[in-house]
Parts: structure tokens; C-alpha cells; sequence
């Protein structure tokens, strides 16, 4: 009964801060990022829990912890150093500054000023929309599966319940409604990991954190070396991925457009850095720590396979008490709606802004019902996605983080800090990224194992891509590029 009051108190508090973002939201800018006047603090934790969502405790943190042990840890300080503190310090102030001057809110309308190029709007939008529904479907698939073990409520109704309050608050309050209850979601994270932490390293199979590399080296001492033995190139990639992928993300980049001011980044630089430590690190010494609980791997019911996707499920709904359990499900809940909200808002105005946005453009009203109409479809295609149970949840998120930041890292970057760098070169660096990541993981049968290498590779390669075509094939520089650097 307890973790039904829970989950209520969570509901109401997602459906206020919903009716109270409404209050705020007037215009479309509004909507899309906050008419850019969020502070450090709403910032920083939209940023972190943005970053972080169900894939993370069940997907990640259960597969990679229980095939790597401790040195799963890498890939928590990789997100915290490379992910975090390093994407603020050397992005978040020329966003804001350069998508400022453009006028610019959503990645694809980034990308399409400051090349002066119409086209690669609509190429940037259809990739945003076609990659990230898989993404977003990985995240109801990881909630529900929790819901199901902790809950007893069958995938379906899981599913429907979590898609359904996604769609109401956000449709009431669009980024004004995400970036609040991305604050409140952060606390409850916070609070969360560490009653999971301490409780479970207390557990009799852990015996406290004295005995926890003991036991783990006993039952293999790769779990606890210092690079995870012969998986450490492996370990590496998802390092790689999950920490430089972020980057090129439009849900995540879209934070520092809608920051309120420079002084503000310093603090959300510090604060962002600090929750990603703490929650990727929770993590993933939650998921180093399942061998200690499980001898082989759950079975799922409905396909009858073993999958490492219930692993964190099990292990919360088996070894927990029911209140510490509900609070744990309030954490995933709350990492999982944060990113959800992001990845349906990025999505939608990806099309209703930058495919339709020019017809729409003196129609406040009817862009406002094309966002929101726009936002009921995405979440309707990942239900219908997350229903099939495709693969394995890691598969669906390093498919798509490595597309999409493979299609716009490089592009966005040497927008940023390079004059020299022209429209052919920005879309040859979008085309390699894209077809890079899609060529390796069809070539390899999507096999879970290979997905972030392909994924590496295609948000490194474009780096080499975008200044190679950009100096072969020079172009006359834009009157916009010319304003953009000598305003510098």
C-alpha cells in the first residue's frame, strides 16, 4: 500500500508542476526552451536527469555491472567528467551565445542558420524524429519492466500509465513544466541512490562494503581489476558513447540554449557535474554488485530468454522492503519522465518548428497545436515500439545516441569555434555520422555487443569528415558567418 501513496504523491506533484508551467508558457519559444530564462540550478538538474533515465538503472547499470564488476565505475567517471562538467565548460557558453544571435531553438534550426543552408533544417529534423523513437521506447521499456516486478501491474498497463502522464504534463506546460520537475525528479534521484546504495551494502549476500571486493573477486577477479580484464575495450566504447554521445544530443544541448545568462553556467557547470557522479555512480556500483544476488540471468516471462534488463528490477522488488522499493521506483520513474519529457519535446518541435515552421511561422496558435499534436504522436509511436520488446534496451539506446549525436556533434561543434568550416562540409560530416552508425550495427545483425562501437565510431569519424570536405570544396563565406565571428 505504501508504494501506491508514492506513487499518487508523485503523479499529483508531476500534473501540478504541469498546470503551473501552463501558467508560464504564452509563445512557442516559451514552450521549446523556457523563453531562455531558466537558472543555474533547474538548469543543471534538467541536464543531469535528462542524461540519466531508466536505460541507465536497468539497462546499463544491471548489463554492464554484472558483465564488467567494479570497473563498470569508469564509465560513471566518464560521465561525470566528460559528459558533464567538460560538455558545460566548453559548450554551453558559445551555444547560448551563437543560438542568441541566430535566434536559433532547436538543433536543426541551429545547424541551418549558421550554415545558411534551408535544407539541412528538414534533413536534421527527420533524423531527430526517426532516431530518438527508438530511444524514448527504451525508456518506457526499462519503466515498465520495473513497474511489473515492484508493482505486480502487467507491461501493457505500466506502459500506458507512464505515456499517459508523460503526455499531460508536458502538454500542459511544455520546457517550463520539464525544467521544474526535472528539479523536484533530481532530489528524489538523489535521495534514492543513496538509500539504494547504503541499504543493499548492508544486505546479508553483500555483508558491508568491507566485503564487497572480497566477494566479488571470488567469483571472478576481473570484477574487481582495474580495467576489467580482457573486456576493457568494451568497457572503453560505452565509455566513449555514453560520455561524448551526450554532446551531440539535442535534449541535452538544448539546455544551454535555454540557460538564463552566462554567470549562471559556472554554478550549473558544478552542480550537473556533482549529480552525475553520484547518480551514474549509484548506478552502476548497484549493477557491479548483482553477481553477489544472481548466479545467471532472470528470465524473462514473456519471451522465455534470460535478459540482463531484469536484473535492477528483480534485485529491487527481491532484496529491498517495500518502502525503500517504491522510493527506488520513484527514482527510476523520475530519471525515466525527465528524459521522456526532453525526448518528446526535441522530437515534436523537430517537425512542428523546423519541417512546418516556415508555413507556420505567423500562426502562433496553430504552431502551439502542431507542438502538442506532434507530442501525442511521438509518444504513441515509442508505446508502439516498447510494446514489440525489440532486442534489449541497451541496443535501442546505443542505436540511437549514436546516430543522432554522430549526425550533429561534429557539425554543431565546428559551428561553434571554426569560421573556415562550410555547409558541404557540415552535411558530409552529418551524412558519415548517420550512415556510419547504421552500416556498422546492420552489418553486425544489431548485436548488442557491437552497437557502441558503431556508435563511437560514427561521432568520431565526422571530425575528420567536416574539415577535410570543408577545405576541398571552399565555399564563398555567408554574410551571417562573417556577422557571427567578427562579433566575437
Amino acid at each position: 500500500m505504501v508504494k501506491f501513496w508514492f506513487l499518487g504523491i508523485f503523479v499529483f506533484i508531476m500534473l501540478l508542476a504541469g498546470l503551473l508551467g501552463f501558467r508560464k508558457t504564452k509563445n512557442v519559444d516559451d514552450f521549446i526552451i523556457g523563453g531562455r530564462s531558466v537558472g543555474p540550478w533547474l538548469s543543471a538538474f534538467a541536464y543531469g536527469t535528462t542524461y540519466f533515465s531508466a536505460v541507465l538503472f536497468i539497462g546499463y547499470a544491471g548489463k554492464v555491472g554484472y558483465g564488467f564488476g567494479l570497473p563498470a565505475l569508469w564509465i560513471a567517471l566518464g560521465n561525470a567528467v566528460f559528459g558533464s562538467f567538460l560538455a558545460w565548460k566548453v559548450l554551453a557558453k558559445p551555444t547560448r551565445q551563437m543560438t542568441l544571435q541566430l535566434k536559433a531553438r532547436t538543433m536543426p534550426e541551429f545547424l541551418a542558420k549558421r550554415y545558411d543552408l534551408p535544407l539541412y533544417k528538414p534533413l536534421a529534423a527527420l533524423i531527430i524524429f526517426i532516431f530518438l523513437v527508438p530511444y524514448s521506447a527504451s525508456v518506457y521499456m526499462g519503466l515498465s519492466y520495473l513497474f511489473e516486478a515492484v508493482f505486480g501491474l502487467p507491461y501493457l498497463y505500466a506502459l500506458l500509465l507512464m505515456a499517459g502522464l508523460t503526455a499531460v504534463y508536458l502538454l500542459l506546460g511544455g520546457y517550463f513544466a520539464v525544467a521544474l520537475t526535472d528539479f523536484i525528479q533530481g532530489i528524489i534521484m538523489l535521495f534514492g541512490v543513496f538509500l539504494m546504495v547504503g541499504y543493499l551494502v548492508y544486505t546479508p549476500e553483500v555483508g558491508g562494503i568491507s566485503k564487497v571486493v572480497a566477494k566479488l573477486a571470488a567469483i571472478n577477479p576481473d570484477y574487481t581489476s582495474l580495467w576489467g580484464g580482457q573486456g576493457f575495450s568494451s568497457l572503453l566504447f560505452l565509455m566513449l558513447l555514453t560520455s561524448f554521445g551526450s554532446w551531440g544530443l539535442p535534449q541535452m544541448v538544448q539546455k544551454f540554449y535555454a540557460i538564463r545568462d552566462e554567470k549562471a553556467i559556472k554554478p550549473a557547470t558544478w552542480v550537473s557535474t556533482i549529480f552525475a557522479l553520484i547518480i551514474a555512480g549509484g548506478a552502476y556500483f548497484t549493477g557491479a554488485l548483482t553477481p553477489l544476488f544472481f548466479q545467471k540471468l532472470p528470465i524473462d516471462p514473456a519471451t522465455h530468454k534470460p535478459t540482463p534488463d531484469l536484473l535492477i528490477p528483480q534485485l529491487i522488488a527481491g532484496h529491498l522492503p517495500e518502502w525503500i522499493g517504491a522510493l527506488i521506483l520513484l527514482l527510476v520513474l523520475s530519471a525515466s519522465m525527465s528524459t521522456l519529457s526532453s525526448l518528446v519535446l526535441v522530437s515534436s518541435s523537430a517537425v512542428a518548428v523546423d519541417l512546418f515552421g516556415e508555413s507556420l511561422k505567423k500562426q502562433e496558435r496553430l504552431q502551439m497545436l502542431t507542438l502538442r499534436l506532434l507530442t501525442i504522436i511521438f509518444i504513441l509511436l515509442s508505446v508502439a515500439i516498447a510494446l514489440l520488446k525489440p532486442a534489449i534496451i541497451l541496443s535501442l539506446m546505443a542505436i540511437s545516441w549514436g546516430a543522432v549525436a554522430g549526425s550533429f556533434l561534429a557539425p554543431y561543434f565546428y559551428g561553434l569555434f571554426f569560421r573556415k568550416v562550410n555547409a558541404t562540409g557540415a552535411v558530409a560530416g552529418t551524412l558519415t555520422g548517420l550512415l556510419t552508425t547504421v552500416f556498422l550495427a546492420v552489418q553486425h545483425g544489431f548485436d548488442a555487443k557491437f552497437l557502441p562501437v558503431a556508435g563511437v565510431y560514427g561521432i568520431f569519424l565526422p571530425f575528420i569528415t567536416v574539415p577535410l570536405v570543408s577545405l576541398l570544396l571552399p565555399g564563398k563565406e555567408s554574410s551571417t558567418v562573417k556577422l557571427l565571428f567578427e562579433e566575437q
